[in-house]
């Protein structure tokens, strides 16, 4: 189960069989039921972890709305930096969706991953700039795109995704109101 976790790291770094003893160290395995959070609003963010089987979404609740903004499957890392770097209380939320397998690496045991990894750092950095763009498109498309055309981008880059996730879910993320399904041909996609 392990071996996902380093050949997602050395999709970017390379590692000697030292560095690998040391990360298999340092990651300590984590499970959650379906529904349980990996982060809640208000928590301070204290892991990052990397999924080894399970979905999770990201959301914020605003008014008593849930607005949902991302998911994370098996072999994608899940934390949220904006609270875990400067280790300041969330306002964003990340929830099982499934029943969940994951490794996880403390905020202490991270900085010790950067020291003793030799491209510990190199990799860190690049982690981050992934995970930025990603927010930067996700965030350009949900001011640009219409829900019909987030829904097909949506589909598009995660096909296996759809028969996982709840309708609810899909409309929070493609930012329609689960009540408007049935309004249009787009909608009824959702329901079928």
């Amino acid at each position: 189960m392990r071996a996902s976790l380093i050949a997602s790291i050395q999709s970017l770094i390379t590692l000697t069989a030292k560095e690998i003893d040391e990360i298999n160290f340092l990651f300590k395995k984590k499970t959650l039921k379906k529904g349980e959070f990996f982060l809640a609003d208000g928590q301070v963010s204290q892991h990052v972890g990397f999924i080894l089987k399970g979905l999770m979404r990201y959301y914020i609740n605003m008014d008593g709305e849930d607005k949902t903004y991302a998911f994370a499957q098996e072999n994608n890392f899940v934390c949220n930096y904006e609270s875990f770097v400067p280790q300041k209380p969330s306002t964003k939320i990340i929830q099982a969706l499934e029943d969940c397998e994951m490794l996880q690496i403390s905020y202490d045991d991270l900085e010790i991953f950067y020291k003793v990894i030799g491209e510990g750092e190199r990799f860190g950095r690049l982690v981050i700039n992934q995970v930025f763009i990603e927010l930067l498109q996700d965030l350009s498309s949900f001011y640009t795109d219409t829900p019909e055309h987030r829904y097909e981008k949506f589909i598009k880059k995660h096909p296996d995704l759809q028969q996982r996730i709840s309708q609810y879910h899909i409309a929070s993320f493609v930012g329609v109101k689960p009540q408007s399904y049935t309004k249009t041909d787009f909608y009824s996609k959702l329901i079928y």
